[in-house]
């Protein structure tokens, strides 16, 4: 049935259901879902729970991700997901939107657009993608009262703090940096933009019970690892944060071309995903046998007539 009915809604919140799947003995798995559309594909393939990326968001706005969209903004996302799919959802929420005070909005925010877990990065604006040259950070006494503020403003948020101080302070300043922020109040550390499978399985044995989250990113700086790899390196989640985005893009852009060339989508029929595919996974049936049992239509009585 369409996620409309109160039975349907799950009745643990969704920061509860993450952490609880972080807390399983598996490796949580977390594709990117840019929209409810792949939040739908997403958990019709079986994943539990979902990855929103401000590279992902910003790129299907048409921006680059340099940290210029807004709290608000990234609300109407969360919801798309949320509402589309009821998985709980890993956010990005760069870094935070501001200062403490800051913070604690984008949290509460967050929470209430239904999101299950959230990181922020001690990147200063504007930030960039953690895979490039040229970031800067904010000193780990202002980041640690981020995190602080965060743990202080959450429900059942899933707190990650997220550093990319390896790239510039190397692995034993991302480790301290780490190990302030927990005590802090972050139940997670995702460590980016590390560069080969030592510095993973290095950074996890410093930080021996923490839950760590690997990012697995095309075309960046860390080489391609499964998921069953980095849980042999000690992580607990794994994101792949635009993968969604860059394949939606790639197949559009055919479209287009071939829209262009020819002045007909015929060329491109065979890589459509149907007429009845798409109602059949947005529950167009449900949604019209729902309508139905709820309102049924009452023909107009003239007036006088018995």
């Amino acid at each position: 049935m369409p996620y409309l009915i109160a039975s349907d809604h799950p009745s643990e919140p969704a920061g509860v259901r993450f952490r609880a799947l972080v807390e399983r003995a598996s490796i949580l798995r977390l594709p990117g879902a840019h929209n409810g559309m792949a939040a739908l594909q997403a958990q019709a393939a079986g994943f539990e729970a979902l990855y929103l990326s401000g590279a992902a968001m910003t790129a299907s706005m048409g921006l680059p991700d340099l940290g210029i969209i807004t709290v608000d903004e990234v609300a109407v996302f969360i919801r798309q997901l949320v509402r589309a799919s009821g998985l709980p959802v890993l956010v990005d929420a760069d870094t935070g939107y501001g200062e403490a005070l800051n913070v604690m909005h984008t949290v509460r925010v967050f929470e209430e657009a239904g999101a299950g877990a959230l990181h922020i990065e001690d990147q200063i604006l504007p930030k960039k993608c953690g895979h490039l040259n040229g970031k800067k950070l904010a000193s780990a006494h202002d980041m640690a009262a981020k995190v602080a503020a965060a743990a202080t403003a959450r429900r059942h948020l899933y707190l990650i703090a997220r550093t990319d101080a390896a790239a510039t302070e190397g692995l034993d300043g991302a480790v301290a940096r780490a190990k302030l922020y927990v005590e802090a109040g972050a139940d997670a550390i995702f460590p980016e933009a590390l560069t080969d499978a030592e510095m993973f399985r290095t950074f996890a044995e410093r930080l021996p019970g923490v839950p760590l989250l690997a990012n697995m990113t095309e075309f960046g700086r860390t080489p391609t690892f499964t998921a069953a790899e980095f849980e042999a390196m000690g992580y607990r989640m794994v994101i792949w944060p635009v993968s969604s985005l860059r394949v939606a893009n790639r197949a559009q852009e055919k479209l287009y071309a071939a829209l262009a060339r020819d002045g007909s989508t015929k060329a491109m029929q065979g890589e459509m995903q149907t007429r009845a595919e798409l109602y059949d996974l947005i529950g167009l049936a449900a949604f019209e046998a729902l309508d139905a049992s709820i309102v049924a239509t009452v023909l107009p009585t003239a007036a006088g007539a018995e």
